[in-house]
């Protein structure tokens, strides 16, 4: 285990962390009192919950009336008289909704629209996670109350909330996520969202592994074996690469960082990955196989296929292990048999091959964002851990495993509560605090104007683009200023700044600026120019400033080109990407005073259009 130093903080606090996932959801947390060491727990108890212990989740499911009222959350749903009375009022039921929130720029063609239940009528995505984190809050205070008398009555005003996300969701799914946290009540207002906090399931699960592996004695006393690398490549400073593959439900999390145990510290070494192959996907594959294989007979019907793809997904799935042997789903009775279709006493049996097929689309998806982190590190990885709920999975690991071996990369994963990874680790991450250098994932900037130069190719390219300014000058538009390039590996304290001027008409006009914050997510390394790949530039965000101060103290210049009047102030952009989320600032002086426009990514929800 990591061993900790006791709490230094003046006052009690609690650390609660949510792991909303795509199939099951979890609360972990931790008291924090003066002088004691930290204890991270999990919240184990639920309604309606059968299994009660130390790594107790919640299926992410919900029911709805058709007014739109929230009638049966998790475990509560699947009880029979929930089930029933949702078939007979027609309630809608919700599985998988998270996929709802997925980011755009993640490739998912494979999910259909047919895949995902449709939200009810009226109901936002962002409001069924608020509903979800409504009902995850409410179990936990529940749970806290009942285990630990009287410590919420010390603590409810003095609460961190640390809310996970898959790696690929950037500025939008965190406004959502943001807006969501305010609609279940858990915040009442903006000065309150300080006390949120958002997390890559990455870096969460990174945590996990420290806790639970890494940092074990037993661990650190294993050599890792690098044969797959020569002298040369091994990394003098004594740090060891290591990725975490978070396999969720949908999503598959990549995540890449130098390690060194002695003290235990994480520098991330390359872009985070993340697809969307996680286990749902292995099992709209099989209701695919499953539609085709089933055609034609009575078990065709919609409803015997839904059944059957519960009991694939719950069971089959896990337990199947070996291509050369068949895989069995049972559905029915002992009076169900049609032997054409490969149906026995209420079972139907399929190919062991067939089954692995379901499973190699998210096997391959992760060994080729593998591939692209290794391409990226700065130092060789040597050691690959394997969590979520999608671990469970010996096949996934076996495949894996077979994989990583022969590179001479040592694979692990947790022997019990891999699916426990996010939630604890979340919590992990406020109190340890190990990870101190972050990679960016994309290229960030500003759109300008650039000053028109004869010499330049790409200039007389665009020169019919050309516009004369008001200070006399010709000048090229839509020329994307790079301040933060893809890969750049960055310090919580380091901020990429950049100088701009703007020019007006009338002293009016300059009381007020906004900026744009860019992303740019092509292949190109340092993009210059926004029609080359217009399609993989997005805003990001727009900082507004108020400069009626300023304004006050402009002096009017006169153009070279025809001597009207015009007005000219300087500004510095300002990005930050040491910490968990992007933030932007707009600096500028007056009367020799720097001021700051802040926009905290996302806490501006109203200005935040996302990535």
């Amino acid at each position: 285990m990591l061993p900790r130093e006791p709490y230094k903080g003046p006052t009690r606090k609690l650390v609660l962390a949510f792991d909303v996932g795509t199939t099951f959801s979890g609360v972990s947390y931790c008291m924090l009192d003066p002088g004691e060491v930290p204890v991270i727990r999990g919240v184990a108890r639920y309604p309606a919950q059968e299994h009660v212990g130390g790594d107790s989740k919640i299926p992410s499911i919900l029911y709805y009336d058709l007014q739109g009222n929230v009638r049966a959350v998790g475990a509560e749903a699947l009880q029979e008289h929930i089930i029933e009375q949702a078939e007979d009022e027609g309630w809608v039921k919700l599985v998988w909704w998270k996929l709802h929130l997925r980011a755009k720029h993640l490739a998912s063609s494979h999910i259909r629209d047919g895949d995902i239940n449709p939200l009810p009528r009226g109901k936002s995505a962002v409001e069924v996670l608020a509903d979800f984190m409504r009902y995850l809050f409410q179990c936990a205070r529940t749970y806290i109350q009942e285990s630990h008398l009287d410590f919420w009555r010390s603590i409810k005003n003095s609460i961190e909330f640390i809310f996970t996300h898959p790696n690929g969701w950037e500025g939008q799914q965190q406004q959502q996520i943001r807006r969501a946290i305010e609609l279940a009540g858990l915040v009442s207002s903006k000065e309150e969202q300080s006390h949120v906090h958002l997390l890559t399931e990455g870096e969460a699960s990174l945590h996990f592994c420290v806790t639970n592996m890494i940092a074990s004695d037993t661990f650190s006393k294993t050599p890792i074996d690098v044969s797959g690398y020569s002298d040369d490549e091994e990394d003098q400073s004594g740090n060891k690469g290591v990725v975490i593959v978070d396999a969720g439900g949908g999503t598959i999390d990549l995540s890449a960082y130098s390690m060194k145990l002695s003290p235990t510290s994480f520098e991330e070494i390359a872009p985070a990955e993340c697809c969307l192959q996680g286990s749902v996907l292995v099992t709209t594959r099989a209701i695919t196989l499953l539609k085709e294989k089933l055609s034609g007979s009575k078990y065709s019907d919609p409803k015997i296929v839904a059944l059957m793809a519960e009991t694939f997904d719950n069971s089959t799935k896990l337990r199947f292990r070996k291509p050369d042997e068949p895989s069995y789903i049972k559905f029915g009775t002992i009076l169900d048999k049609d032997l054409k279709y490969g149906i026995r006493s209420g079972q139907l049996k399929l190919a062991g091959f067939n089954v692995a097929d379901l499973f190699e689309p998210s096997i391959e998806a992760i060994i080729e964002a593998f591939e692209q982190q290794r391409r990226a590190a700065s130092i060789p990885i040597n050691l690959v851990c394997l969590v979520g709920g999608f671990a469970a999975s010996d096949w996934l690991f076996a495949r894996l495993q077979e994989y990583f071996l022969p590179l001479g990369i040592s694979f692990c994963r947790p022997d019990a509560h891999a699916n426990k990874a996010v939630a604890d680790g979340a919590v992990s991450f406020y109190i340890d605090h190990l990870v101190s250098y972050r990679v960016a994932r994309a290229t960030y900037g500003v759109e300008c104007c650039t000053q028109y130069n004869f010499l330049d190719p790409e200039h007389l390219a665009r020169q019919h683009k050309g516009v004369i300014d008001m200070d006399g000058e010709t000048y090229i538009p839509e020329c994307f200023e790079s301040m933060l390039l893809k890969g750049t590996q960055v310090s919580e304290q380091r901020e990429f700044r950049k100088p701009f001027k703007v020019t007006r008409k009338s002293l009016a006009a300059c009381k007020n600026h906004s900026t744009d914050i860019m992303c740019y997510k092509g292949a190109l390394q340092e993009p210059r120019w926004l029609d080359t790949e217009p399609s993989s530039f997005t805003t990001l965000c727009t900082i507004h400033a108020d400069l009626h101060e300023l304004s006050r103290t402009l002096r009017p210049k006169r153009s070279a080109l025809h001597q009207s009047k015009y007005y000219e102030f300087e500004y510095d952009v300002i990005i930050l990407f040491g910490h968990t989320e992007l933030k932007a600032q707009i600096s500028w002086k007056e009367k020799v005073r720097n001021f700051f426009s802040l926009i905290h990514f996302p806490a501006d929800l109203e200005r935040c259009k996302g990535c």
